[in-house]
């Protein structure tokens, strides 16, 4: 039995704060969250029919042989343009996928359903899973296993302090199984979470290039054999 057994709920809730956890978070991990997806419809979501649907409660963008696509197509939402939030939902991939939650995106005027913006990469393979990387900008942001801080005209400064080792959190990713996405974005900071565990920490201080707010989308990536799924789709404003 550990010695927490014996402590007052408030001593407790003390030693959390004072390590740096968030006892309302650690009570209520769902508070302040609501569901962005009715589980049926497109209500509030935007974007190419022939590369997305639902089945059974889940969205799924898929693409085939039979129906490529030329570039990248996103499922926009249109519920607004979140600043600081928070972004949690269940995915699957098959092993040929590519993926991601765009999130502080902008459309671009020539393109349907294609957005430019920070990425929070998902793969079949989980060779970028958890990744931070910027569609149409600046690429590369943050690998698995970094945290990064991004200055104008610079490449990215990779902190000594990592978040771990790519490998060693590759393997808390499931392949061709369900995973949990949990996205924490504040101020100039960006946390991606795959299921429970941080996978990259990115703090962009470029004054050019980095976004305070702008569209939430989901990305079907180019690709002859492409499905990913998303379910319990839930968003909380910071």
């Amino acid at each position: 039995m550990s010695m927490t057994s014996f402590l007052p709920i408030h001593l407790l809730l003390l030693l959390m704060v004072s390590f740096g956890a968030n006892p309302s978070s650690a009570q209520n991990p769902e508070k302040g969250f609501r569901k962005i997806f009715d589980g049926k419809t497109f209500n509030g979501w935007e974007g190419d029919r022939s590369v997305w649907r639902i089945e059974n409660g889940t969205l799924i963008g898929e693409v085939t042989p039979e129906k490529p696509i030329k570039t990248n197509s996103f499922l926009i939402w249109r519920g607004g343009q979140p600043a600081d939030f928070e972004f949690k939902a269940e995915y699957r991939i098959n092993k040929e996928g590519n993926s991601g939650i765009n999130y502080r995106s902008e459309e671009l005027p020539d393109i349907k359903y294609a957005v430019k913006g920070y990425q929070a990469d998902i793969d079949g393979a989980n060779t970028y899973t958890g990744q931070n990387y910027e569609e149409r900008g600046r690429g590369f942001l943050a690998m698995r296993g970094q945290r990064a801080t991004l200055e104008a005209g610079k490449a990215p400064v990779i902190s000594k302090e990592a978040v771990g080792e790519s490998e060693t959190l590759k393997s808390y990713i499931r392949q061709n199984d369900w995973n949990e996405i949990h996205l924490v974005v504040k101020g100039n900071n960006m946390k991606h979470y795959i299921n429970g565990v941080l996978m990259s920490e990115t703090t962009d201080l470029d004054p050019t290039h980095a976004k305070s707010s702008g569209l939430l989308c989901l990305q079907a990536h180019v690709g002859e054999r492409m499905k990913v799924e998303f379910r319990k789709v839930r968003l909380k404003h910071l």
